[in-house]
């Protein structure tokens, strides 16, 4: 099969640091690959993904809308030169307007909030060689309201990029990983870990300035440095791994809708539990019990800290082997593609 993988031309794939959807392209350009099937990408110049060809998008800014024309024109261009199978998008939709019309199957992946008129207009265009997917069922519900065709897919990780950690002191420390800002909640693990009298490293990048400024310097900085407290800063893979790898627990209580949560994942795969709340897609990905615990206030956060010994390290890594690694994802997109082409693309 001929597949062409779409990226925005924001970062490279894969990318140089933090990049979510730029790692998911990479991993499935890869996997793919290695099925034999044949992958070409039209990503952001300077993408190193190894792929049969490449093309560049040549507009950079994803909010013009000249850019976004000359865009849609590119990946126009590149389907008439790679004449693929299967065109699936992680870029923008209006990329895709100019194909369309045409008979190939296309896939449009969503790993975000979705929803809007211009999900209509695409299917009515497209037929049925079009059919869009979510990265979880919480945000397929949403793109349902605007019509077409919808599959849940999860999002994946690397599991060679995680040490498994068949167990951990039992003073391990508890972690915060990510973003730090307060619809992730990081002011409510610090509340959490001092009521259970846990340690707690906090980690990811802040906002300079803003709000999210604000919000750090009122409720993260004045509990830095005191009772086990610490913030470590942004971390590559390396530290990440080594942080998820040693930790009793991740601890991102968060107080939005996630879309996925890819984090979550990511402690899993090296054995660490979650303690986070039942929002968007986190009941997608953690079993209360068994890989983690919903919380909806400090006080049963505290407790959940305290049930951690009940939970099984190994039965964390186990539900990413089976359900969120590569070769799992790649084969449930592979489903998709053959379904689209057996049944819908010329039909």
């Amino acid at each position: 099969m001929k597949i062409l993988l779409t990226a925005d031309p924001i970062l490279p794939v894969p990318p140089s640091g933090y990049g979510g959807i730029e790692r998911i392209v990479d991993g499935l350009a890869t996997e793919f690959s290695r099925l034999g099937h044949t992958v070409g990408l039209v990503a952001k110049s300077g993408s190193a993904c190894a792929v049969a060809q490449k093309f560049v998008w040549p507009g950079q800014d994803v909010q013009s809308t000249r850019h976004t024309l000359r865009n849609a024109f590119a990946l126009r261009y590149a389907v008439k030169r790679f004449k693929p199978d299967v065109v699936h998008s992680f870029s923008r939709l209006a990329y895709l307007l100019p194909v369309l019309p045409r008979g190939v199957a296309k896939v449009m992946s969503y790993q975000r909030h979705v929803g809007g008129k211009q999900i209509s207009v695409a299917r009515r265009l497209a037929k049925k060689s079009l059919h869009f997917t979510g990265c979880s069922e919480f945000i397929c519900a949403q793109g349902r309201k605007s019509g077409g065709r919808w599959r849940a897919i999860p999002n994946f990780v690397d599991l060679t990029r995680y040490t498994f950690s068949p167990s951990v002191p039992p003073d391990a420390p508890l972690v915060f990983l990510s973003r730090i800002e307060a619809i992730k909640g990081p002011d409510l693990a610090i509340a959490i870990a001092k009521r259970a009298g846990r340690r707690l490293l906090l980690a990811g990048n802040r906002a300079e300035q803003g709000p999210e400024a604000e919000f750090f310097t009122r409720k993260i900085a004045p509990h830095l440095g005191q009772n086990g407290i610490d913030w470590v800063g942004e971390v590559n893979d390396s530290v990440k791994n080594t942080l998820l790898s040693n930790a009793a627990a991740l601890l991102v209580p968060i107080q939005w809708d996630e879309p996925f949560g890819i984090v979550f994942v990511e402690a899993m795969a090296t054995g660490t539990p979650i303690i986070t709340c039942a929002r968007g897609a986190a009941p997608e990905i953690i079993e209360p019990g068994k890989t983690g615990f919903f919380i909806q206030a400090v006080e049963d956060g505290a407790a959940a800290v305290n049930r951690l010994p009940q939970l099984k390290r190994q039965a964390c890594r186990e539900v990413v082997e089976q359900q969120f690694s590569a070769g799992v994802v790649a084969e449930q997109y592979l489903g998709l593609y053959d379904d689209l082409l057996r049944n819908d693309a010329h039909g």
